[in-house]
């Protein structure tokens, strides 16, 4: 596939560019911009310059509300309500992120709801804005439904992704981040717009049997981890980031990929948690992760992406062509 190497600040401007140019307010699309490439300089290629031709589609449908500006509504001392306006998502989760913490910092832990929302890219980048405000993090999505229950064809969980971080003490701190499905369903969309197969034993077809068609996949449905398991994890998530927030269940969401239909209304749920004993935490994690750095054969999750971005940092981030093409038809240079 053909590449162009971009600087990640060559990057941001061309995206936000791009959505300024067709209607975006400026804090939003700085926000936007930031998320679509810090997710593609750690390797989320999914959510990263893949999507920006599709969020403007939609903002020239109004799916999405380009100007809309994210409101919060406080429910107890440690509890808030963002509604996203039926804006991008970016912008809500920095509000969210922003007040949460606060109370985080204040009350020990809080709660972060996102309703009336859209596609939230990589979970990764936001639970580490919690760890580097000093609390652990966790934050659930749902998805357009892409996941039938175990034994079922019909899909009724979005990919439900889950995230998690823990500040260390000294250094990076540690994020997982992980979809419900076996690979992002970004991923295949991805493979779709680069004319390139999937692998097998990502997705099934609409008839329920394996498919390396990304197309084909589209139209079906993706294979959750840990089979059974990885559905009642979806359940789960699809409680936590609908039902707690009022959002849209994935079933009844419409597509992140197509610009027509009614906003998405998709939810984002938050926690961040600060230890009752920092000093006792800190000490236990590092025996903790180290007891995993000490076994061979053996990584830390989250070392590939700190690699990822070192690396994107100083020799810039990879992009198709083609993406980069569109970015600047759509920016009018």
């Amino acid at each position: 596939m053909d590449k162009e190497t971009i600087s990640i600040t060559e990057a941001e401007a061309l995206i936000k560019a791009a959505l300024t140019a067709n209607g975006v307010a400026e804090v939003s699309a700085s926000a936007v911009a930031s998320a679509l490439v810090a997710a593609e300089a750690e390797g989320q290629v999914g959510h990263g310059f893949s999507r920006l031709g599709d969020y403007v589609a939609q903002v020239k449908t109004g799916k999405v509300d380009g100007r809309a500006i994210p409101s919060l509504t406080e429910h107890g001392a440690s509890s808030i309500l963002v509604d996203a306006g039926h804006g991008f998502a970016y912008p809500a989760m920095d509000l969210a992120i922003r007040e949460g913490t606060k109370r985080a910092k204040a009350q020990g832990t809080a709660s972060m709801a996102i309703t009336r929302s859209h596609h939230c890219g990589a979970l990764s980048l936001q639970v580490e804005k919690i760890a580097r405000a000093g609390s652990i993090g966790i934050m659930v999505a749902n998805a357009p439904a892409a996941i039938a229950p175990w034994g079922a064809k019909t899909p009724v969980f979005g990919t439900n992704p889950i995230a998690f971080s823990a500040p260390r003490a000294d250094g990076d701190p540690l994020i997982i981040d992980l979809s419900l499905s076996k690979v992002a369903r970004g991923k295949v969309m991805h493979a779709k717009k680069s004319g390139t197969d999937i692998p097998l034993g990502w997705a099934l077809d609409a008839g329920g049997q394996p498919t390396t068609d990304p197309e084909a996949a589209l139209a079906g449905t993706m294979v959750p981890i840990g089979e059974a398991k990885g559905t009642a994890l979806a359940l789960m998530v699809e409680i936590l980031a609908s039902a707690m927030t009022g959002a849209n269940p994935s079933a009844q969401m419409p597509s992140f990929f197509t610009a027509d239909g009614p906003p998405n209304e998709a939810g984002q749920f938050l926690m961040a948690l600060n230890p009752p004993n920092p000093e006792g935490f800190a000490e236990r994690m590092e025996t903790i992760l180290g007891l995993i750095e000490g076994a061979e054969g053996a990584r830390l999750p989250g070392t590939r992406r700190r690699a990822a971005i070192a690396r994107a940092h100083s020799h810039g981030i990879d992009v198709p062509r083609h993406y980069l093409e569109t970015a600047r038809d759509l920016s009018g240079g």
